[in-house]
């Protein structure tokens, strides 16, 4: 893995040290409990015991004294204990891993049956999973949401702000353009021009909605932000994406406008507003705090279906190009998708912002991805005819299971980022 990458996982996994203290201490004191435990300690660290006479200390009293002239077994292995226990181990450790396991468990399917999920295939994912099973998600959020959070998030100007400032300034002129650059004239042998302004395009590109969504409430981030962010980068996209292409290219460009805007209304905001509407109801109400966590199961479940769908696509399509450049593609995209993610993450943990954990889990997905079901009708309707289409598309095509899979892989870590305490009070103490 290359060093950016390497450095923007451990940025995002350490972070979350900062806002736990006395975990150092505690490790120090359990490490030395190891040490004075008999069954631990292992003379020359091979498989060769050798009588050993070690004290256990506990609460700084000396409790016994153990001498032994017989090899010490390792315990690692416990021949009492039964089947039925080791099954019950796997099985939590299944249930407490489900979304990563599951993540993998997709992405293998994909590879070996691409045919099966893929769009109008047998099982049409495009229908069940993409229209029905979102729409689910967005009424599940709308139902968990209560109505000041959402005005809070859209009151919070400052924040969204600065995430649509990123998404369509930050990312064309500060990453698009200077990536061109780079691979244009200083390294023009490595990736055909064409495919150079292909990542240009999705640079110019506004968020995802279902995706950044999804992944922020799997988290236990800001749904609300998230769903905020959202919308107005989708709205804006539909006059900013094509005034940054039409600046960069010099296309003329004309959308239909109103369809899109329907489209997203009958997306995202219809089901979230039933849902608000249902939480009206103290029987609805009450019977989803109840199973709450069924329905986030529910939730985590549909979201490894996109998974899925998307890689098959991914796996059955094919996206045109050569291999070589594909195996660039797969590199830069990653190593990007990743520094962006560590880089906002950092920008919006600062405590000038005062960002609470949740609205900095959201603004973190929702400032570093780009969307593919915005991105490729666009860019077909822009450049329709052009035989550098497919370049222009396999940037987006190539983020979008991408960007998917890394979110999913760092779920558990973002989730114990916000289990490790809660910030607001910290927050409204600054």
């Amino acid at each position: 893995m290359c060093p950016p990458t390497v450095w923007a996982l451990q940025t995002i996994t350490n972070t979350r040290s900062t806002f736990v203290h006395g975990q150092h201490h505690q490790q120090q004191q359990q490490q030395q409990h190891r040490l004075f435990n008999p069954c631990c300690l292992r003379a020359g660290g091979d498989n060769n015991d050798v009588p050993i006479t070690a004290s256990i200390v506990d609460n700084d009293n000396i409790i016994t004294n153990t001498s032994s002239n017989t090899p010490i077994q390792d315990l690692s292995f416990d021949p009492t204990v039964s089947l039925s226990q080791r099954v019950s181990k796997v099985v939590k450790y299944a249930d407490k891993n489900y979304f990563l396991i599951g993540m993998f468990a997709a992405v293998i399917l994909a590879k070996i049956v691409p045919s099966l999920g893929i769009n109008g295939g047998i099982l049409r994912p495009e229908l069940f999973i993409g229209n029905y099973g979102v729409a689910l998600i967005f009424l599940l959020s709308g139902l968990s949401l209560q109505t000041k959070d959402l005005t809070q998030a859209i009151s919070n100007v400052k924040l969204n702000g600065l995430v649509q400032l990123l998404i369509f300034g930050f990312w064309p002129f500060c990453i698009g353009l200077p990536l061109r650059y780079v691979l244009t004239r200083i390294i023009p042998n490595l990736i055909p021009p064409a495919l150079a302004d292909g990542l240009l395009i999705m640079t110019t590109l506004p968020t995802t909605v279902n995706m950044c969504i999804m992944l922020t409430s799997t988290a236990g981030g800001n749904t609300a932000s998230a769903i905020c962010n959202a919308v107005i980068s989708n709205l804006g996209g539909i006059v900013l994406t094509p005034l940054l292409l039409l600046k960069f290219f010099g296309a003329s460009i004309h959308l239909p406008f109103g369809k899109m805007v329907l489209k997203l209304c009958q997306k995202v905001l219809l089901p979230v507003t039933i849902g608000q509407l249902l939480r009206n109801s103290d029987m609805v109400k009450n019977f989803y705090r109840n199973h709450s966590k069924t329905f986030k199961r529910l939730q985590e479940t549909i979201l490894l279906g996109i998974v899925w769908n998307a890689f098959c696509n991914a796996f059955g399509d094919g996206l045109g190009i050569q291999l070589k450049h594909s195996l660039v593609l797969l590199l830069l995209l990653p190593t990007l998708h990743v520094t962006a993610l560590a880089a906002f993450f950092k920008l919006f943990s600062l405590p000038s912002l005062r960002s609470t954990k949740g609205e900095t889990i959201s603004a973190m997905f929702c400032s570093s991805q780009k969307t593919l079901a915005f991105g490729l009708p666009l860019v077909n309707t822009i450049f329709q005819g052009n035989p550098n289409l497919a370049s222009y598309c396999a940037p987006i095509m190539f983020i979008h299971p991408l960007q998917m899979a890394i979110g999913s892989f760092l779920l558990p870590t973002i989730q114990k980022f916000m289990d490790d305490g809660d910030d607001d009070a910290v927050i409204e103490a600054k």
